[in-house]
């Protein structure tokens, strides 16, 4: 057996370009493979607050041609913020799956981020109008910041508006955005932002709606990424009752502040969630049903998406 590639976060950035990145999720998400549930596990230290190791481990279909097998590792450390360390560590281990043999270890951080928005994108290619132009990224962190590149590779953007709640780091990310010949601009102001968009794309740690249903004018897409718990939560009932949603895997319905409550609430039925991803991508078609229709599509990542980087990383390398 060989050595494995040992890749950093810049290496692994490099082979994930986004116009490959999202072609190689419609590819995954169409066939499908194994995905067992994420483990959790808590870790105690005296003195320290608890910590968190996640394993989320995935393997391709048994009629796959190529045959793989990926686990990713994540430990989350909430005092190492007093340490000014980074409180999220993610590496991701890729093995052929009919050997064993280890072919890859990559930076964990950097494919989970830029496999995320890769996948918002892959979603809005199908379900944002094909015209749609102007864009607002709500939330300018470190998968905020990859938005604009990863819809670039699916749509045409002429406007990108960025709104954060720290207008500086806003200013930031639209600085560097137009130093790659992107038109990006930072706004304090979100309702005018999102009352002109024809995509609003959320990455944020929010617990209380930022997206209001009221502001959405018709043909509106809703890209909604951040929030993960049950109590988070980006968008109001309001955007969720004009929506046709679609997300990224099942999962979301258990998992998202954005559907669970608005379901139990009866705002919103079962049948308002009209498909997954891998739906959209087996049928790969433009599913947008008029020009007006406000659609919506709720993300809280899979190990699917994570097996489909990483072999696309170690396809490139």
């Amino acid at each position: 057996m060989g050595e494995p590639l040992l890749l950093d976060a810049r290496q692994t950035a490099a082979k994930l370009p986004f116009p490959e990145l999202v072609a190689a999720l419609q590819r995954g998400f169409a066939k499908g493979c194994q995905t067992p549930a994420r483990h959790h596990h808590t870790l105690r230290s005296e003195g320290e607050p608890d910590g968190t190791l996640l394993l989320m481990p995935a393997w391709s279909n048994a009629d796959d041609e190529d045959r793989f097998l990926g686990v990713k590792l994540v430990t989350i450390m909430p005092g190492n913020m007093n340490r000014r360390l980074p409180a999220v560590v993610s590496t991701y281990m890729l093995y052929d799956a009919i050997t064993g043999e280890q072919l890859a270890l990559m930076d964990g951080n950097t494919l989970t981020s830029r496999r995320t928005v890769a996948t918002s994108a892959l979603g809005a290619k199908y379900l944002s109008r094909e015209d749609a132009s102007s864009l607002v990224i709500i939330g300018a962190g470190r998968v905020g910041s990859l938005i604009a590149d990863a819809y670039s590779a699916v749509r045409r953007l002429r406007r990108i508006v960025i709104w954060d709640i720290d207008h500086e780091q806003a200013d930031r990310l639209a600085s560097s955005l137009r130093d790659q010949g992107l038109p990006a601009k930072s706004t304090p102001d979100v309702r005018t932002a999102i009352e002109s968009a024809d995509i609003v794309s959320a990455a944020t740690l929010a617990t209380a709606p930022i997206i209001r249903g009221e502001w959405l004018k018709p043909g509106t897409h809703v890209d909604l990424i951040g929030a993960f718990t049950p109590e988070m939560r980006e968008a109001d009932d309001e955007v969720m009752r004009r929506s046709s949603i679609y997300v990224d895997t099942a999962v979301a319905l258990e998992e998202a502040g954005e559907l669970i409550k608005p379901l139990a609430d009866g705002v919103i039925g079962r049948d308002a969630i009209l498909g997954t991803l891998a739906d959209l991508c087996r049928t790969n078609e433009f599913v947008r049903t008029d020009a007006d229709q406000i659609t919506c599509f709720k993300s809280v990542g899979s190990g699917l998406a994570d097996l489909a980087a990483a072999k696309l990383v170690y396809q490139l390398t």
